[in-house]
């Protein structure tokens, strides 16, 4: 795989999300077929970090909600297929935490298969989590 170019994309745009999403495997866990709400999510995100191959092809992208200034939270890390086990999910990981600085925390609710990847970057179990569940 060539070089990768890791950047800060604001105005991600909804159908390449969408896409890198449904490569990822994420596809079936977000509303990929509502649009409206796929924007509001891009929108809503204060921070989105993409990882693309030189040719401009998206690959990754990490999606973040955060106050820059004391916690992070990490809504999506999502990773084409064809591009996973290629340092792509750590590279995007990195670049979140070269956004944030050291001062802010970075935490996220992983997805069953994706634990021993995230123990693996060295990131921390927090064992006392909560949250209410969407109704829709």
């Amino acid at each position: 795989m060539s070089p990768l170019v890791y950047a800060v994309e604001p105005q991600l745009g909804v159908a390449e999300f969408c896409r890198v999403l449904l490569e990822s495997g994420l596809g079936a866990t977000r509303p990929t077929r509502d649009e409206t709400r796929i924007a509001a999510m891009l929108s809503g995100a204060d921070l989105v970090v993409t990882a693309r191959l030189p040719d401009g092809s998206l690959v990754g992208v990490a999606r973040c909600i955060t106050d820059f200034a004391w916690s992070c939270y990490l809504a999506e890390l999502a990773v084409s297929a064809s591009a996973q086990g290629l340092g792509v999910g750590r590279g995007l990981l990195s670049e979140v935490r070269r956004q944030l600085g050291p001062r802010v925390s970075l935490t996220l609710a992983s997805m069953p298969d994706a634990v021993g990847f995230y123990e693996r970057v060295g990131m921390e179990r927090v064992a006392d989590a909560f949250w209410f569940r969407r109704s829709e």
